[in-house]
């Protein structure tokens, strides 16, 4: 271990409270993301960054804001150095809603520090992660050490809602060579998770009145003077959607990345929506009248595919599926569905960090030597920012500290292992941006 890591991990261990009480202060700002809840005083993303961006400043950075919302500021510090060895730290400072308080042992937002934990909503999603990118970097100017490197430190907002702040982020160049977001990870260090994209498929029939439905299912030959017999699109969406199930455990028996589980690679129907006309937002104009025979349903699907998977064979893949089910229909061969991607302009691009390469090393080598518990090398199973930045060409780790109640009640972040995170933290800073 370097002389460098040796001393600012020494700076660490002389004040380990540091990380603990900006935890519970940042945990005390309630930043709910709005597009969940809108509630006076709950949505203050905005404060957070300040309280961020003075302590920042504060330690040399430079920094900027600017809102990817209204009102919703991203905040980029930066500590000058070269671009070949640039580095960014990130996280996203927004959180889900706590509920109505119900079943929670201490308030939601107290930020208080008790029984070896910080306590409250973000507490692990993911503040205790910022203020460990945070007091990282305070521990290396406490220390007195000058990186080589350019250090970035990224807090970004809307992560839960679909990452539009990190999208933003990127989409204005903000980049590096190598980044580290400090979700929480429970010790492990994770070079890889899965792609995923939300897509809607849109099934059309034909409307007609419910008394003709008997001829929907028994098709007769039309009589010159009789109504036309509808199609029933709900019908022919419940036949698509056994069929994208059969679809569905093929890609996940005969898909696989040795880092994620087996079956990863799943197809949610999360939205089904169907009725008669098409409107303009893309659904049906009609969903109460059940004496009409639907002529359109409109499934929303949460498509997620392996880290080694290129989302363009993934997309020709399930156009291919789509295409030979409606071939096999009489009317959906000449009405067929029609595919949309990057619903809501949600996508994020798979991670595939191999395990080899020098983040990864640098990552593992220190957490085993802090941790009591050595680190496992794993793929995520749910999808981070971390996806944004490797669409964009940076090479991203995962690592982060260990807590409980996320996304639930009771949040919490273990101290241990914030001041576990923030020597790894550190210590990755060094390696890859060197010193001078």
């Amino acid at each position: 271990m370097s002389d460098a890591i040796t001393a600012v991990w020494a700076a660490i261990d002389a004040d380990p409270n540091y990380v603990v009480e900006l935890t519970s202060e940042l945990v005390r700002i309630p930043s709910v993301n709005p597009k969940f809840e809108q509630t006076a005083g709950l949505n203050e993303e905005a404060a957070v960054q300040g309280v961020i961006d003075k302590r920042l400043k504060a330690e040399g950075f430079a920094t900027e804001q600017w809102d990817v919302f209204p009102g919703r500021p991203n905040l980029v510090a930066n500590w000058d150095g070269s671009e070949d060895k640039s580095f960014i730290l990130c996280g996203h400072i927004d959180v889900v809603p706590t509920g109505d308080g119900a079943g929670w042992a201490r308030k939601p937002f107290s930020g208080e520090i008790a029984d070896g934990r910080v306590w409250g909503r973000g507490a692990v999603d993911m503040k205790g992660g910022v203020a460990a990118c945070m007091a990282a970097a305070h521990a290396i100017r406490k220390a007195g050490i000058k990186l080589d490197g350019r250090l970035s430190i990224h807090t970004v907002v809307d992560e839960e809602a679909g990452g539009f702040g990190a999208m933003d982020a990127v989409k204005r160049g903000k980049l590096a060579k190598r980044a580290l977001i400090a979700e929480p990870t429970w010790g492990n260090v994770v070079p890889a998770e899965g792609g995923l994209t939300w897509v809607r498929v849109t099934i059309f029939g034909k409307a007609a009145h419910a008394g003709w439905r008997f001829n929907s299912i028994f098709p007769q030959p039309h009589v010159a003077g009789r109504l036309e017999p509808g199609v029933n699109a709900i019908e022919l969406a419940n036949r698509f959607l056994s069929a994208l199930r059969d679809f569905e455990m093929s890609r996940c028996r005969n898909t696989w990345h040795p880092l994620v589980p087996a079956g990863l690679a799943t197809i949610n129907p999360g939205v089904i929506r169907g009725g008669a006309g098409l409107g303009p937002d893309g659904n049906p104009l009609i969903m109460s009248n059940a004496a009409i025979i639907p002529d359109v349903v409109t499934i929303d699907l949460d498509y997620k595919f392996l880290p080694n998977e290129k989302f363009e064979d993934v997309k020709a893949e399930f156009e291919s599926f789509v295409h030979h089910f409606a071939a096999a229909d009489a009317w959906m061969r000449d009405n067929p569905p029609k595919i949309l991607w990057d619903l809501f302009d949600l996508n994020f691009p798979p991670l595939n960090t191999p395990v080899d390469h020098p983040l990864v090393k640098s990552v593992v080598a220190h957490a085993t030597s802090v941790q009591a518990k050595a680190p496992e090398v794993k793929g995520f199973e749910a999808v981070t920012d971390a996806a944004h930045y490797a669409g964009a060409g940076v090479v991203p780790v995962i690592y982060g500290p260990s807590g409980d109640g996320f996304h639930g009640k009771n949040e919490c972040v273990d101290i241990p292992s914030l001041i576990e995170t923030t020597k790894v933290i550190a210590a990755t800073v060094i390696d890859n941006c060197g010193t001078r």
